[in-house]
């Protein structure tokens, strides 16, 4: 049981109690972790792994789940369980496997009750470095998204703020970035045939419908279809911009003329220089200015409420 103390900009280290009471009584074997440091929880679970545990479980945001599953993932440990108990800002990726209120008392249920699925990943093939140890690249494993143009610019923006917290940290940003954000100029291509080189407010390439604390941008996608799904939002006038956004808040963007959803198993995506991206919530730097992305079907079996 991996905690990360500064999850949801430090709500996390306010609710370990609670969780460990709850834990006390529904999971009294459970063996406690903490991450002392930006990062840390992927160094626990490695250890995890070494000692012979095959049930890690991840309590933070969307951030933390990314760093554990990658390295349950990077293990080959094909027996290896990856559960979650919602702790973060965003929690995007436990609406994708199905919880209902993101509560506390629902999540360690469901982990009590220990119903295993399969579920997708991605893999960012590209080399490429958090900024919380910008030397060390290397290839990627995602449960979520990664985000390119717009969305990088929101997590900056929010970085920055003091006073606000999840969702409406997220919506209230991304309002002020979309009278300030600048474009970007990038190609996606598709294993399934077609490239779009074109000048964009924002491209995502996602494995479930959610993200950004509940907008569904692949209003389509689920968490074991095979597919990721990279949705194209053509950059536009400020307030084309903003009725865009309040169509994605419902998922009806994707009817827009400056919208589209292309789906894959594999995508490329074209930039004149390397980029900053989002993945999972938490900023990253390619190494190349060609990056390739692609699914792995049913490649981590994750504890999630049970259908």
């Amino acid at each position: 049981m991996i905690f990360n103390p500064a999850a949801g900009r430090g709500r996390g280290a306010r609710r370990i109690s609670t969780y460990r009471r709850l834990l006390a009584e529904r999971v009294p074997e459970a063996v406690v972790g903490y991450s002392e440091r930006p990062g840390g929880e992927a160094a626990l679970a490695e250890r995890a792994l070494r000692e012979g545990f095959n049930v890690i479980v991840a309590v933070g945001g969307d951030g933390t789940w990314s760093n554990v599953a990658d390295r349950v993932l990077a293990s080959g440990h094909a027996e290896a369980v990856f559960g979650i108990l919602p702790n973060g800002t965003g929690n995007d990726f436990s609406r994708n496997l199905g919880f209902r209120t993101g509560g506390m008392q629902e999540a360690v249920r469901v982990l009590a009750e220990g119903h295993v699925r399969p579920v997708d990943v991605g893999e960012l093939v590209t080399p490429s470095a958090s900024e919380h140890d910008p030397e060390r690249f290397g290839s990627r494993y995602f449960l979520n998204l990664i985000g390119f143009g717009f969305d990088i610019a929101v997590i900056d923006a929010a970085a920055r703020a003091r006073f606000l917290r999840g969702a409406l940290l997220y919506k209230l940003t991304a309002l002020q970035q979309l009278f300030k954000f600048p474009g970007v100029q990038l190609g996606v291509e598709s294993s399934a045939g077609g490239r779009r080189d074109d000048r964009h407010l924002m491209l995502t390439v996602s494995n479930g419908a959610y993200f950004g604390g509940g907008f569904p941008i692949a209003p389509g996608a689920s968490v074991d279809d095979g597919l990721l799904h990279a949705c194209r939002i053509l950059d536009a006038a400020p307030m084309t911009r903003l009725k865009l956004f309040n169509l994605a808040e419902k998922g009806r963007h994707v009817a827009s003329e400056y919208v589209e959803v292309m789906d894959g198993r594999c995508f490329r995506i074209f930039f004149a220089a390397p980029p900053r991206f989002e993945m999972d919530g938490d900023v990253r730097r390619s190494r190349e200015p060609v990056m390739e992305v692609r699914v792995r079907p049913a490649a981590l079996r994750v504890i999630a409420p049970a259908p």
